[in-house]
């Protein structure tokens, strides 16, 4: 299985740098029964059965890029480095981050971001470094909300620089527990209209949640996509989602995630017999074409990346030819991608 069965052409026009306005006008495109269809996220209490149980990360984005300056004394008097941080993940002494740039810092030097927080670099290896806050719990949120932007991912980065209203857009509505440096995307979709229309049609609901890492955005670089090494990430299913879930499937109703996040935990978390065990810990877990569900009857999810993991997914739950299919829809249909982008709701 090579790294090129799964590249397609995509103009960068289609590249999303906003979400639609409402958050439940975007597109999206429905695959169900071997046909497609061109709907809107708002038609999906018409499109959901009642009794289907809809999958959702309760993850919450912190604001996890930084801009700082560090200060080193010389003999000539100080020198000052402006540097870029994005938190990774939480470390057992402190953060694990990426700088920019790195060669810049070294072990012990402080970095500060504003009069609000400041950093201690406690450890560079290669590519990241560890890094001690001088605050901690609620303290540290609070000030990393009044200094931090939204990580927001490479593709938008690249097109234009992370603003205030990112902080809404790039968060879920029911956003719980802190802890992702990158959003759910799919769940992104929803506002609280549409919860409440789904509601109303009898769709349930079960959060689960796996604090999504920047690891999701980095790129494939076997060419034999199966000796891909994921990148691991924790999280949790409750007592409570895991019997939910198994109540919706001994009643034989759909079990649909909201996103590739809640699609690879409760895959993770699932038994082979496909029962759904509590869960709290981290997974690597890789899907590609091969794998065999066992929870999961359907999925909504964006439109992803050539030649990337959650492309591999998607293809997996389709089939690759499938998924060639819906793709070249997409982009002839000018569905518009990535986090931001349109929705797709797959069906196999």
């Amino acid at each position: 299985m090579k790294l090129s069965d799964f590249d397609f052409d995509l103009p960068e026009g289609l590249i999303a740098t906003r979400p639609a306005r409402p958050r439940s006008s975007a597109r999206l495109l429905l695959a169900e029964a071997g046909g497609i269809e061109d709907r809107r996220v708002s038609d999906l209490p018409g499109i959901l059965r009642p009794g289907d149980l809809l999958v959702l990360n309760d993850t919450r984005v912190i604001p996890a890029r930084l801009s700082g300056t560090r200060v080193r004394k010389t003999a000539q008097g100080e020198a000052v480095a402006r540097i870029e941080v994005t938190l990774l993940e939480p470390a057992a002494d402190g953060w694990q981050a990426l700088a920019r740039p790195l060669r810049k810092l070294r072990e012990g030097e402080v970095i500060r971001f504003g009069a609000a927080l400041s950093a201690e670099v406690v450890a560079i290896g290669e590519g990241a470094l560890r890094l001690r806050f001088d605050a901690e719990g609620d303290a540290f949120d609070a000030a990393l909300a009044e200094v931090g932007a939204m990580p927001l991912p490479p593709y938008i980065a690249a097109l234009r620089a992370p603003d205030a209203q990112d902080l809404q857009d790039y968060q879920t509505v029911w956003a719980a527990r802190q802890g992702a440096v990158a959003a759910p995307t799919a769940s992104l979709h929803f506002d609280q209209p549409l919860l409440d229309g789904l509601a109303a049609r009898g769709v349930e609901f079960a959060h689960v949640t796996l604090h999504v890492g920047a690891g999701t955005f980095l790129p494939v670089k076997v060419e034999d996509v199966t000796t891909h090494r994921m990148h691991a990430e924790w999280g949790e299913v409750s007592e409570a989602a895991a019997a939910a879930v198994n109540a919706a499937r001994a009643e034989g109703r759909r079990v649909i995630a909201v996103g590739t996040t809640a699609l690879r935990l409760v895959e993770s978390a699932a038994t082979p017999e496909g029962a759904l065990r509590p869960f709290s810990g981290t997974t690597d877990i890789f899907i590609y074409p091969g794998h065999q569900f066992r929870v999961i009857d359907g999925l909504m999810t964006n439109f992803h990346l050539p030649k990337s993991t959650l492309l591999m997914l998607v293809s997996a739950l389709m089939g690759q030819q499938r998924i060639r299919e819906i793709y070249a829809h997409a982009v002839r249909s000018g569905y518009r991608f990535f986090s931001y982008g349109d929705a797709s709701l797959l069906i196999p």
